[in-house]
């Protein structure tokens, strides 16, 4: 896959090294990748300014990786439309079949995967 510097939106990112989104946010840094944490409390990640909600992202957003149960993001529906992200990794535990079918309607590319795996696996 390509090697350009993405701009990756990590949504549910956590200041705990031991979460999966924590780690995501670093495994993205080691990539080379922009990244932009979000996290309603928390005020840095990895150094990184945190974005307390979704819908005050702003810019264009490549990625868009998921870290929230499928609950909490039937409630986010508009504000991913809204972000236009080009692709939506929802990884293992947040699958959400209604959501992944609104946004390929949408015209945005809906991913099962894990972001980990395909960052180490080189298919990111």
């Amino acid at each position: 896959m390509s090697k350009n510097k993405e701009r990756v939106v990590v949504l549910g990112a956590s200041p705990n090294p031991e979460r999966y989104s924590y780690k995501a946010v670093c495994m993205l840094l080691e990539h080379g990748h922009e990244v932009v944490p979000v996290h309603p409390v928390a005020e840095k990640i990895e150094g990184l300014p945190v974005v307390p909600r979704l819908n005050q992202v702003s810019g264009n957003v490549d990625t868009l990786t998921l870290y929230l149960s499928a609950e909490a993001l039937n409630t986010l529906e508009n504000d991913i439309i809204k972000l236009k992200p080009q692709r939506v990794i929802f990884n293992p535990g947040t699958e959400n079949q209604q959501l992944m079918q609104s946004l390929q309607q949408h015209g945005i590319n809906a991913i099962q995967a894990c972001t980990l795996v395909l960052l180490r696996t080189g298919q990111f």
